[in-house]
């Protein structure tokens, strides 16, 4: 959190002089990175506060198991003819009245209804739950995402500036060999273009970092005025590279930690209950209840008697017995609330399968790509060292005049390109070692590096 909030202070200092002054480099650690995402990600943040409503509807689903107790009291004025109970006549004049009482019930049976309501709501919490931690691996890969494609772009800049700078000196030296007559002058035409190609090629790749930024700010819900860089990872490649991994093992991993299949099984849970607490509206219910109060009375001009002899001598009253509600017709309402319930609970079942498919299908594909990346890092890694080679000897054979510029500029285009597709692949590795931690639900803030 310390590191948290020092990168925000540093940032909003940034931001606050961002047009009078060139901005000071704020690093953002990976580690960093996804802690603010954790805490300001949009759709966690909702996913959180509907955990919060569906813990409290079990506690509340719970309660409605026992009795319900209510107070009531009331004081009002009559004027006119009026019965008073005390002397048992009518009588006409001005009479205050005031009553108060206590009632309890409690459900003896109600077709199982409130028992299968609360058993929908204890699932339906456990279902949330799981969507949420869900909901944090799915921030915590789409933020590394983005992390690492910030980084490969920073990593790409560098190549293109250190190209800038080599195409700048050789463009120099061939411009003052053509002076001298020793080299064409096609020949440092040539090399202007690379030069200039190379200049583009660099605003090209420093745009795209902005709005890789810009894109990153957006899902950690900072300021993207606020300029930041972000640091380096700290993965062992060679490590990523020698991870061994079983298909059959992965499978079974995920079928038993993908929080989004538990998900799925507590929602179908939750909706076979709530299915089953709306049939219960087909059959009797039967309530327990009693109640308890008294009443005062004041008759204006006339001799009245206390309020404590009223209140709570003569006037006392309690009445308690059962209360049974047969359903015999309703206009089809109890069905067609049921018939509603019940896709509702096919659908989830539904889900539930296709969850299952989903599952296995994530993680063939992640096992796939994990391994095509392995092999497109060690092709890349032989072929950066092979057109560095090449390009180092047919700049020797330049420079000693038995080679031409368009051999020249080839090797350095292939070499130029290599580096990025090896910085390509390496980042690439990374995030497909990482995708298989998600894929088997096992991703957590802990994992990064």
């Amino acid at each position: 959190m310390k590191k948290i909030v020092l990168f925000l202070v540093a940032a909003s200092s940034v931001g606050s002089v961002w047009a009078q002054q060139q901005p000071q480099v704020a690093k953002l650690s990976f580690k960093d990175a996804v802690k603010i995402g954790l805490q300001n990600n949009v759709t966690l943040l909702q996913q959180k506060n509907q955990l919060d409503y569906t813990e409290v509807n079990k506690v509340a689903s719970f309660l409605q198991m026992g009795p319900s107790v209510q107070a009531q009291g009331s004081l009002y004025r009559n004027d006119g003819n009026s019965f008073n109970q005390n002397k048992g006549e009518v009588i006409n004049g001005v009479v205050d009245y005031m009553n108060g009482s206590v009632s309890a019930s409690v459900p003896l049976f109600n077709g199982f209804r409130i028992v299968n309501q609360y058993k929908q709501a204890n699932n339906a919490n456990e279902a949330q739950l799981h969507q949420v931690h869900r909901s944090q691996q799915d921030v915590i890969r789409d933020v590394s995402n983005q992390y690492l494609l910030c980084l490969l772009d920073q990593q790409l800049i560098k190549i293109d500036e250190e190209n800038v700078q080599t195409q700048t000196t050789q463009f120099n030296q061939i411009k003052e060999q053509a002076e001298l007559g020793s080299k064409a002058e096609a020949d440092m035409v040539n090399q202007e273009y690379q030069m200039k190609n190379a200049e583009l090629l660099l605003v090209r790749s420093r745009n795209k970092l902005k709005n890789d930024l810009a894109t990153l700010a957006l899902t950690l819900q900072i300021d993207p005025s606020i300029y930041f860089e972000v640091g380096d990872v700290e993965w062992d490649v060679n490590n990523i590279v020698g991870d061994t991994l079983a298909l059959d093992q992965m499978y079974t991993m995920a079928l038993d930690r993908r929080a989004d299949l538990k998900q799925a099984v507590y929602a179908e849970k939750a909706a076979h209950f709530g299915y089953s607490a709306l049939k219960g509206n087909y059959y009797p219910s039967l309530y327990a209840g009693a109640s308890y109060g008294s009443r005062y009375n004041y008759i204006h001009g006339e001799d009245n008697r206390t309020f404590h002899d009223q209140f709570t001598q003569d006037n006392t009253m309690l009445s308690y017995g059962l209360n049974l509600t047969i359903p015999i017709y309703s206009g089809f309402l109890y069905r067609s609330q049921a018939a509603f319930q019940k896709v509702n609970y096919e659908n989830a079942k539904v889900r539930h399968r296709n969850a299952e498919v989903t599952v296995r299908t994530d993680v063939l594909r992640v096992y796939q790509n994990f391994k095509d990346a392995k092999t497109s890092y060690a092709a890349t890694e032989s072929q950066l060292r092979a057109a560095q080679l090449s390009y180092q000897m047919e700049k020797e054979r330049y420079d000693l005049g038995i080679s031409n510029i368009v051999q020249y500029t080839t090797a350095n285009q292939a070499y130029v390109k290599a580096q990025g597709d090896f910085q390509n692949a390496k980042y690439t590795l990374m995030f497909q070692r990482l995708l298989i931690n998600y894929a088997m639900g096992t991703l957590k803030e802990e994992d990064i590096p």
